[in-house]
């Protein structure tokens, strides 16, 4: 008999360190790469994978992220078995809200009760990467484990950012660590740990013991790296996969084991930047492997000329449906949707998410501005640190982030 599957997408997360992209919007729908939201990769990779029984658990400033993935992720009712459901928070367990990722999974237990999965797929929507899902399940059932970790190798010295693992010669996990300097190094490959991606297979049962017994723990944290795995792990065969060996169709070689976590400005600022390359190590042309979005209906981007006659330039620079250059200059740098350039303005080394307007002789450099928001003509961002900490906020880098509107701002309000 085939195996069911049920995947269950955390998507709940405040993402305080990506602020003020995050003051109205939950970290997965914060916008990416122009016209994608951070939850469309996690999405796209099981969907590619064959994977479409989903619930996708929202709990903080879920407002943008349900009205995207009603536009973006909703399948027909022919087939039962294929759904992207959200699920806000019901306290179904306590009036309170989820206390961790083991937490959230604890309190919509009853959505195993009533698919009645062989495996559950538990996935964080906060990363940029690409994954065929079947080969991690593929691994997980060959090693008869009751529950495997997404690992990806990494610099010894960067361990202290993530929950790292130790493993044995036949990567079966013996232990696990949170954020710590010096953690065990990979059997065979000194210099190099294991971090954990956030994304686990469980075998349905042992996940269920897991929560329950974790649920009645007082002092847990109940989150699935600090408390159910290191626990698990001297029970049960838990594995980590090698995520560097994930083959993702259309790919090439040197694009295995892209991953990314999105989750300061520093990173979105620098994943947008890998973006420019000709030769991108996150490939959004693949339609062997699409990353899947809401489908919205502009016309195609442009360079014009502006009215004193000026040509609009793009150079290095990704730009989306319905913008357009008119006689201003854009160099790398990464436009979202009907976003206008005006004549005169610069735009480089920059984000600009959906309906910015960009005034007359305005100046940008390093700077991440998001949705709606409107640039004054002859402004100069980003040239000036303390100027634009008056103004906007400043990461510790300086990049410059400029807060966008709650609705779009007319062109003629330039």
């Amino acid at each position: 008999m085939a195996t069911k599957i049920l995947s269950i997408v955390m998507a709940g997360g405040k993402g305080t360190r990506l602020m003020p992209l995050t003051a109205n919007r939950s970290k997965p729908a914060v916008p990416f790469g122009g016209k994608h939201r951070i939850v469309d990769f996690v999405l796209s990779n099981l969907v590619n994978s064959g994977l479409q029984s989903i619930y996708v658990l929202t709990q903080f400033k879920a407002q943008s992220l349900l009205q995207h993935l009603r536009d973006a992720w909703h399948f027909g009712d022919i087939i039962r078995e294929q759904f992207i459901i959200p699920v806000p928070a019901q306290m179904r367990k306590g009036e309170r809200w989820y206390k961790g990722t083991a937490d959230a999974t604890y309190q919509n237990l009853h959505l195993l009760d009533l698919s009645k999965p062989d495996l559950v797929l538990v996935f964080g929507a906060d990363h940029v990467y690409k994954m065929d899902v079947r080969q991690m399940i593929e691994f997980h059932q060959g090693n008869w484990a009751k529950g495997t970790v997404a690992a990806l190798p990494i610099p010894i010295e960067e361990a202290k950012h993530y929950g790292t693992m130790e493993i044995d010669e036949s990567w079966r996990i013996v232990k696990f660590f949170e954020k710590v300097g010096r953690p065990p190094e990979i059997p065979g490959r000194p210099g190099w740990t294991l971090a954990s991606m956030g994304n686990y297979v469980f075998d349905r049962q042992a996940l269920v013991d897991a929560l329950c017994r974790d649920a009645l723990d007082a002092e847990s944290a109940h989150d699935f790296g600090r408390n159910i795995l290191p626990r698990i792990v001297d029970e049960h065969p838990i594995f980590a996969y090698d995520f560097t060996t994930n083959s993702v169709p259309g790919e090439a070689p040197e694009n295995i084991g892209y991953w990314r976590d999105v989750g300061t400005i520093e990173s979105y600022y620098a994943a947008h930047m890998d973006l420019r390359s000709d030769r991108p190590s996150l490939n959004l042309y693949n339609r062997a492997w699409p990353i899947r979005t809401a489908d919205i209906n502009e016309g195609p981007a442009k360079t014009v000329l502006s009215g004193d006659r000026k040509r609009g330039r793009m150079i290095d620079s990704t730009i989306c449906d319905g913008s357009i250059v008119a006689g201003g200059e854009v160099i790398d740098s990464v436009l979202g949707r009907r976003v206008f350039v005006a004549g005169d303005a610069e735009v480089r080394d920059s984000i600009l998410l959906d309906n910015v307007r960009v005034g007359p002789g305005a100046k940008l450099k390093r700077v991440v501005v998001d949705k709606n928001a409107q640039i004054p003509a002859g402004a100069k961002i980003g040239f000036d640190r303390e100027a634009d900490r008056r103004e906007h906020t400043v990461s510790e880098t300086g990049i410059v982030v400029v807060k966008g509107h709650a609705s779009p701002i007319a062109i003629g309000a330039l």
